[in-house]
């Protein structure tokens, strides 16, 4: 069942993780205000395969 509102579930997913051509992705589910945020999420959250904490960016 799909809620009603402004919030969305959006994925984020490793910028340097997807640059190193390393296997296996590092991905986060978070939700937003699609009416407050419009631009794409940016945040810095850990990565467990390179061991450090990386920026995340929203993707489709």
């Amino acid at each position: 069942m799909a809620k009603k509102g402004n919030r969305v579930q959006v994925i984020l997913e490793c910028t340097e993780h997807k640059n190193s051509g390393m296997h296996g992705t590092s991905r986060y589910i978070t939700t937003k205000n699609r009416k407050n945020t419009t631009e794409r999420l940016e945040l810095k959250k850990y990565n467990p395969i390179l061991k450090k904490y990386t920026v995340h960016k929203e993707i489709k």
